[in-house]
Parts: C-alpha cells; sequence; structure tokens
C-alpha cells in the first residue's frame, strides 16, 4: 500500500464546523520512558520536536456527545498559546494548520480511531465577505 504514516487533511476535512479549546495546552509524557520519579516528555518520532495536546470540542450538532471531545496534539519546539477568548463565548474557538490524521486500532473498544496532529494553532480566520449582486430593485429577465 502506497499510504505510510500520517496522511495530510485541512482543518475543514476534519471540524467543518469548527472547534473549540475545552482544555489546558500540555506536554505529552512518554509513559514508557518515565521511571522512578522521573518525567520524559514525548518527541515525534520523525522531527525530533517536543509533543503537546489539547483537548477540543468539534462543533458539529450531528456528533454523539461521548465523540465531541478529542485531541489534537501539535509538534512545536515551544508551548503552543491559545488564542484569545471572545467576549460572550464560555469557549474559545480555535483552528489548527498543518494537520495529519493516522488511523489506529483503539485497544479499549477494537474500532477505527484517529489520532489528529496539527503543526500550529491559531484563531479561526474572519469568514469571507458575501458578495451582493447589483439586481436589488430590479426585475429579473
Amino acid at each position: 500500500m502506497a499510504i505510510q504514516g500520517p496522511i495530510p487533511v485541512s482543518f475543514e476535512q476534519v471540524f467543518p464546523h469548527g472547534c473549540y479549546i475545552v482544555g489546558e495546552v500540555e506536554q505529552v509524557k512518554d509513559f514508557t520512558a518515565s521511571a522512578n520519579g522521573r518525567t520524559v516528555y514525548a518527541k515525534d518520532k520523525t522531527t525530533g520536536e517536543p509533543v503537546w495536546q489539547v483537548a477540543v470540542m468539534d462543533a458539529d450538532p450531528t456528533v454523539k456527545a461521548g465523540q465531541k471531545t478529542v485531541t489534537v496534539k501539535i509538534l512545536a519546539d515551544v508551548q503552543p498559546v491559545p488564542p484569545a477568548s471572545l467576549p460572550g463565548l464560555p469557549f474559545v474557538p480555535v483552528e489548527f494548520d498543518g494537520m495529519t490524521v493516522t488511523p489506529y486500532v483503539a485497544q479499549n473498544t477494537g474500532r477505527l480511531a484517529w489520532s489528529i496532529r496539527a503543526r500550529t494553532m491559531r484563531a479561526p480566520r474572519a469568514a469571507a465577505p458575501v458578495k451582493h449582486t447589483a439586481t436589488a430593485g430590479k426585475d429579473a429577465a
């Protein structure tokens, strides 16, 4: 099979309705390397960069409640900083760039699951302005 390793995807493919940060950005611990009270943090096997994670809630209204919150791992030399919160919103909207997904079989369920990674995290871009046509008040032929 030609596909090996992470599969590149766009933010819109993973979160077509957007997503919101619902947790803190934390460095991922390498549980197999940590021992005797000494914590070792995970590094990406390909780039050697530290791995960070943040919990996000998928804004898709059709996603089941138990599947709404997912973890996105971010590869970065320094801790990524979430976008600023917006007045009147209980959660911080966020978008990710340089995303990949890697399928795996979840040990607890035996079902297909996805590891989601990104290169950067940022505030959502403003929606493109709606173009209005000059047909208002004119009869359409």
